[in-house]
């Protein structure tokens, strides 16, 4: 491996990456939920918290795999470690609970929870 895919240049321009695709991958995830949530006539507020409850974990998978395929699957810890060291530049709200497949699933369920009971009111 290279040390020039490790160094804390190449973490900038991936966490850059990262955050450029993240509002269009939020659209890309949240639009059928939203649809789905439209035709049932639910309200505003659970709307926006499921789209969001919904979209996230993908947007996680999306990032991750991103990272992975950047810097290699034996290497992202070094990343990850990169961005808890720059918690309040770069890695703003990454915690490393983000990309546990169990959390991932957790809020994915905690979207189609909050579809069932808005179509249940």
């Amino acid at each position: 491996m290279n040390r020039a895919e490790l160094s804390d240049q190449n973490f900038r321009r991936i966490s850059w990456i990262n955050i450029l695709l993240t509002p269009p991958l939020f659209l890309l995830f949240a639009w059928p939920y939203a649809v789905f949530a439209l035709r049932f006539d639910l309200p505003d507020l659970l709307i926006h918290a499921g789209t969001f409850c919904f979209s996230f974990p993908f947007v996680l998978t999306i990032l991750h795999g991103h990272v992975t395929v950047a810097v290699g699957a034996l290497h992202r810890i070094h990343y990850y470690e990169w961005l808890s060291e720059h918690r309040w530049s770069y890695g703003f709200l990454i915690r490393p609970i983000l990309f546990s497949t169990r959390f991932r699933l957790f809020f994915l369920l905690i979207g189609f929870g909050i579809l069932a009971s808005g179509v249940m009111l």
